[in-house]
């Protein structure tokens, strides 16, 4: 998009059009200390547009995008897959691409039956009887299944996990705010099993839910059986997270395991990372649960000839109800990232899905099994899918600054995600998809021992 600017004479009337007497006072809400005072250090205030453009530019270069990377190996929520180039064909025809979605069933047959199957797949992916298409990313659906949850049951205090990723946390934090939502943290575990039983001591007859994520933020696969038998006993649900949507190719489905609500990240099939979205996020319960789903369900009907038809069922959002009966915030949505997802997942079919999730799986073993022989570190994990931790000799930050120095891409510092918590400072998340070569883990091996020697 161009840059359009506005005179003074624009500001002014705009402005003078909401009832504020300056651009400072729109930002009243913002606190004081995250503001920046003054311009920025080395920044001109008047460039051309040549000029900004050449400087932005060479600002782009110094970044270590995934593709130039000699290895690629960061997660922690958002992976890199390959994505065959006819999704990306697909999903620019006309009839398809735009970011909103248009419900009039007279005219909106094509968008409507991809819903449909978008719902019906994530539905099966997860284990669960009804799945929705609205959610923009893992973590806002997080945040709306804790909302149901508090709706359900009519209690307000919802349990979150130590391995659950502290931005799905924050988000339901951010939340709950303002919703008279109580938070319980457990502690976090990094290494070993993580400790469900004294999580499910945290729940009590206050709870609403309990969200719990698996696999986790450090790649641990859970069985969440007892903990969901330990939430019913107490008229609680629990929340199932993901953040890897290939695991549920070769992973039992929380919903099997006894999970109400089953929420997570989609984008790993069929979108690519895209510097942190659009993603697109996946929301699934039980059927029973079905009225108070946020977001809106796409259903089959048949018309007056019998034929078949898709229609929007359910949408219980503040552009079809009245506002205050709304049961979610969300007024559009990621249809085409849902659509990619689509048209991904049916190209792979169930085979392919197992598949693909084997050589993740697969891939992450070599992995850690030739970092393991690297001096000084050690797998914390006992379980993982396509991602682990590491404990390092040294500090992982700067490592991983030296190692990107060196054009490849070793993985997340866990303080990145968790500042202020030094016992995390020598623990690296590494993630291996189908995208890395043995060649890759070689060199990403080479490269650390050297780093660490």
């Amino acid at each position: 998009m161009r840059y359009l600017p506005g005179t003074e004479a624009d500001r002014r009337a705009m402005l003078a059009a909401i009832g504020v007497d300056s651009i400072e006072a729109l930002y009243k809400d913002v606190p004081e200390v995250a503001r920046r005072a003054g311009p920025i250090e080395g920044l001109p205030m008047h460039q051309g547009e040549l000029a900004v453009e050449r400087a932005l530019v060479a600002m782009a270069r110094k970044n270590l995008d995934g593709g130039s990377a000699k290895g690629f190996f960061v997660g922690a929520g958002s992976y890199r897959h390959h994505v065959p180039a006819s999704v990306d064909q697909l999903i620019q025809r006309g009839e398809f691409l735009t970011a909103y979605t248009p419900y009039q069933p007279e005219v909106s047959q094509g968008t409507l039956q991809v819903l449909f199957e978008f719902q019906t797949m994530v539905a099966a992916l997860t284990g669960m009887e009804v799945a929705n298409a609205s959610m923009y990313d893992g973590a806002t659906a997080a945040t709306e299944a804790v909302l149901m949850a508090k709706r359900l049951t009519r209690r307000s205090k919802a349990v979150l996990a130590g391995g659950l990723h502290p931005h799905y946390a924050d988000a339901i934090r951010t939340y709950a705010r303002f919703n008279a939502i109580e938070i319980d943290a457990a502690t976090l575990q990094p290494a070993g099993a993580p400790d469900l039983t004294a999580l499910a001591a945290q729940v009590d007859d206050r709870t609403a839910c309990v969200v719990v994520q698996t696999p986790d933020l450090f790649g641990r696969l859970l069985d969440i059986t007892d903990l969901a038998a330990r939430c019913h006993e107490q008229g609680a649900l629990l929340v199932a997270v993901f953040t890897e949507a290939v695991s549920l190719g070769a992973v039992t489905p929380p919903g099997a395991m006894g999970a109400d609500i089953v929420v997570g990240e989609g984008q790993s099939i069929g979108v690519p990372m895209g510097f942190g979205g659009p993603h697109v996020g996946l929301f699934a319960t039980r059927s029973k649960f079905v009225r108070q789903m946020p977001g809106r369900l796409c259903g089959q009907a048949v018309d007056e000839d019998g034929r078949r038809g898709f229609v929007l069922t359910l949408a219980a959002r503040e552009q079809h109800i009245r506002r205050d009966k709304a049961t979610s915030n969300i007024c559009t949505n990621s249809g085409l990232c849902a659509l990619a997802f689509t048209i991904h997942l049916s190209l792979l079919g169930e085979d392919g899905l197992k598949q693909l999730a084997a050589v993740n799986h697969a891939r992450a073993c070599t992995a850690a099994d030739r970092l393991a022989k690297v001096p000084g570190v050690q797998v914390l994990n006992d379980t993982f899918f396509n991602e682990f931790t590491l404990k390092l000799p040294k500090p992982a930050a700067p490592i991983v600054d030296a190692l990107a120095a060196d054009g490849i891409l070793a993985g997340v510092p866990l303080a990145r995600l968790l500042p202020g918590q030094p016992e995390l400072a020598d623990l690296l998340l590494v993630a291996a998809t189908e995208i890395n070569t043995r060649d890759e883990i070689e060199t990403l091996a080479t490269a650390l021992e050297g780093a660490l020697s």
